[in-house]
C-alpha cells in the first residue's frame, strides 16, 4: 500500500512525472474530478479518458495502491473522518442535499424523545452546553436561544480557560448538552467519561453512535457527503443545517414546556432591548 496514500490526489502529484502518457491523461481527469475515484467504475474512468480498464488498473498500481478499490476505500475512510475532499466539476444541488440531511435526521427522532429532552431542558436547575471546534457555534447559538426563555444556561469551554474547574461541580441532576461531530478532539472521550453521572444529551453525527451507552439521550444528525457510487451531488464540506434545525426544534419544544414563564421572560428581555437601545428600530410604522 502507498505511503500516505489516504489522499489519492497527493499521490497523483507525487508520481505524475513517472506516469505514461495514458497514465497522465487519467491523472489529469482525476485531478479535475477527484470524486470520480469513488463514484465511477474502472471501466467508466477508462471510457472518459479514452484508455482501457487495464490501463486504469495499472495507473492505480503505479500510485502505490493494490487496486482502484483500495484507492476508493482510502478516500471513503478519509471522508468519513470529516476531511473535505474537492468534488472537482461534479454538479451540486446544494439545497436538495440540505433537505435530505434534515429529513434523514428527523425521520429517526421520535416526538416522545424530543418532548422528554425538552422537559429536562425546561426543568433543569442549570444547563451546561459543551461544543468543540465546529460544534462550538452550534452550542453558542443554542445558549442564545435558551437564554431568552430561561435562566442558568452556560457555555463551555470558555475562551482561554480549562474545563476541569467547570466540570468538577456537575452532579447527577445536572443537564449537559454535548455536541460532538466527526473529527472530534482527543479530549472528547475524556469529557464524556467525566459526564457519565450527569443527565447528558449527546448531539452527534452517525459516527458518534459508539457513545450511545455513555449518555442518557443520543440524537443523530446527518451531515451529508457519505460517498458512494450513487452520489452525484457531493460537496467537500459537512453541512450543519440538520443540527441547527434540531437546535431550533429543541428550543421550540422547551418554550412550550416552560409555558408562561418563557413568554414572560421574552417580554422582559424585549423591554430591556428598548431601554438599552440595543437593537435597530423596526421599519414598521
Amino acid at each position: 500500500m502507498a505511503q500516505n496514500s489516504n489522499d489519492v490526489i497527493k499521490q497523483i502529484e507525487k508520481h505524475y512525472a513517472s506516469l505514461s502518457p495514458s497514465g497522465q491523461t487519467i491523472a489529469q481527469y482525476l485531478q479535475r474530478n477527484p470524486i470520480a475515484v469513488v463514484t465511477q467504475s474502472t471501466s467508466h474512468i477508462a471510457e472518459q479518458t479514452n484508455t482501457s480498464k487495464a490501463t486504469v488498473s495499472r495507473f492505480f498500481r503505479q500510485l502505490g495502491f493494490e487496486s482502484h478499490q483500495e484507492a476508493k476505500n482510502t478516500l471513503l475512510t478519509l471522508r468519513e473522518q470529516g476531511v473535505p475532499i474537492s468534488p472537482g466539476t461534479t454538479a451540486v444541488l446544494q439545497h436538495e442535499q440540505e433537505l435530505n440531511n434534515i429529513s434523514q435526521t428527523f425521520d429517526n427522532i421520535d416526538i416522545a424523545t424530543l418532548t422528554a429532552i425538552a422537559e429536562k431542558l425546561a426543568n433543569a436547575q442549570q444547563i451546561t452546553l459543551i461544543g468543540f471546534r465546529n460544534a462550538y457555534p452550534l452550542a453558542l447559538h443554542f445558549r442564545q436561544q435558551l437564554k431568552q426563555i430561561r435562566t442558568s444556561v452556560r457555555l463551555l469551554p470558555q475562551p482561554g480557560q480549562t474545563l476541569g474547574e467547570d466540570l468538577v461541580d456537575l452532579g447527577e441532576d445536572d443537564v449537559v448538552v454535548l455536541f460532538g461531530f466527526r473529527r472530534r478532539t482527543r479530549q472528547f472521550k475524556h469529557v464524556l467519561n467525566t459526564l457519565s453521572h450527569c443527565q447528558t444529551i449527546l448531539i452527534t453525527d452517525p459516527t458518534g453512535q459508539v457513545y450511545r451507552d455513555n449518555v442518557k439521550h443520543l440524537l443523530v444528525c446527518h451531515l451529508g457527503n457519505h460517498l458512494s457510487s450513487q452520489v452525484d451531488n457531493y460537496t467537500p464540506f459537512d453541512s450543519y443545517a440538520a443540527p441547527m434545525s434540531l437546535v431550533s426544534t429543541l428550543c421550540n419544544f422547551t418554550y412550550s414546556a416552560l409555558g408562561n414563564s418563557a413568554s414572560e421572560r421574552v417580554e422582559a428581555i424585549t423591554s430591556l432591548y428598548g431601554d438599552l437601545d440595543e437593537l435597530e428600530p423596526s421599519e414598521r410604522k
